[in-house]
């Protein structure tokens, strides 16, 4: 089977994706084709923006750098990012593309390594001929109008293929994007196709984790169907916090439902990655039609009785149905064996009211820019927050007391 691995020296998870992608493929005898793109070309074609940090609020744009950084730790990696990231590429991607097939990914390694181990500028002519010179190659090839197109070519392939950003690696007809999803890419090889089950710690560790959570998200559901396990693994309490979405994002500036401003091509990814991970830690999920959801109603039940969360989440993202609705809230509340009646009288109650303002307003001090969101304390530590229910790792790691470095 052949893997297609689109690529950019500029992305720092495309750069830890290019370290594992090959021994992985091996594994099943499997064969990579490095693919060089131009990411900024890409984003124009998507009509989104060349700088996607840019455009972020302020608190996602500093746990998305975190998250960088940590997820280099992670992979024993010291990243070694610029101030003036993110620099222009289209240089050393030509560089690559210029040299033969066969010496393509070498070239690649070399540049990666130069951009976030060296520190070098892979705009400089002087990098770039030193890159050259290491492989044989003839830097001036780059302005070769033969190389021009063979970017230019690549580029369109990744977007005919409705790649949105890398690194993606395409499996047959399925492209999986982000380094953190290769668990994906090694399932469809033949690997692993469910999440090993995480044991129960034998004592208590101390740590305390705040979920920050909310019906409308997907992948808030994902978390509250696994984040018990999380924390009972490590050896942490569990506080489940309700928070309104809408009026963080309003709070912070970002659109109330985000995943409509996407591109299609990205919204198609997100339904397929859902499903990818609910079928990883089996849990059952069906896109709901009744999409946005009005989660002010569930939340405040949530706030009457947390026991409610969870199948209020399952009757909206496993059945579909609108809870939203007070009739269909009820009858889900009595069929999970609450008094549904009763609870829904208990959400006009001024204090269950403003504990949501209260919550939501918490989150927003903590710095969460979207939910799941996870704040996580350990004795003589500072909390630690954590955004996405593809950072569960982090949250058991830090709830048993280890640390991103400096953090």
């Amino acid at each position: 089977m052949e893997l297609r691995f689109y690529y950019d020296v500029v992305c720092p998870y495309a750069f830890l994706a290019s370290r594992r992608i090959d021994a992985l493929a091996a594994q099943y005898g499997a064969k990579v084709t490095w693919v060089p793109i131009l990411l900024g070309g890409l984003f124009r074609s998507h009509r989104s923006p060349d700088v996607p940090a840019s455009v972020m609020s302020p608190p996602r744009a500093r746990l998305n750098l975190l998250d960088i950084f940590r997820s280099g730790e992670r992979a024993g990696v010291r990243l070694q990012m610029p101030a003036d990231h993110p620099r222009r590429t289209v240089a050393a991607m030509r560089l690559i593309l210029s040299a033969p097939a066969e010496r393509q990914k070498a070239v690649a390694q070399d540049l990666f390594s130069a951009y976030w181990e060296r520190g070098e500028d892979v705009r400089s002519a002087e990098v770039l001929g030193a890159v050259a010179a290491r492989h044989g190659l003839d830097v001036g090839a780059i302005e070769s109008p033969a190389v021009k197109q063979a970017l230019f070519d690549t580029t369109a392939e990744a977007f005919g293929r409705g790649v949105f950003g890398v690194p993606t690696i395409a499996v047959g007809d399925r492209l999986h994007w982000g380094q953190d999803r290769l668990h994906f890419v090694e399932a469809a090889l033949g690997g692993p196709a469910v999440a090993p089950a995480l044991p129960v710690a034998p004592t208590p560790g101390g740590g305390h984790i705040r979920f920050f959570h909310d019906f409308a998200s997907p992948y808030s559901y994902l978390a509250a169907q696994r984040v018990e396990a999380v924390a009972a693994a490590a050896g942490a309490t569990l506080e489940w916090v309700p928070i309104l979405l809408g009026g963080l994002f309003r709070a912070i500036g970002t659109p109330d439902v985000p995943l409509l401003t996407l591109s299609r091509a990205r919204q198609a990814w997100v339904g397929r990655d859902l499903e990818d991970w609910a079928a990883w830690w089996n849990i059952p999920f069906s896109f709901p039609k009744h999409f946005p959801l009005r989660s002010v109603l569930p939340l405040r039940v949530a706030l009457a009785s947390p026991a409610a969360t969870r199948p209020l989440y399952r009757a909206y993202w496993a059945e579909g149905q609108p809870i939203d609705d007070p009739a269909c809230c009820q009858a889900v509340l009595d069929a999970a064996g609450f008094d549904g009646a009763a609870l829904l009288a208990r959400t006009a109650e001024p204090a269950i009211k403003q504990q949501l303002i209260e919550n939501t307003a918490a989150a927003q001090a903590a710095g969460a820019c979207g939910v799941p969101t996870f704040e996580v304390t350990s004795p003589g530590q500072a909390p630690l927050l954590v955004w996405g229910q593809d950072r569960l790792d982090l949250v058991m790691d830090a709830a048993r007391g280890l640390r991103p470095e400096g953090e």
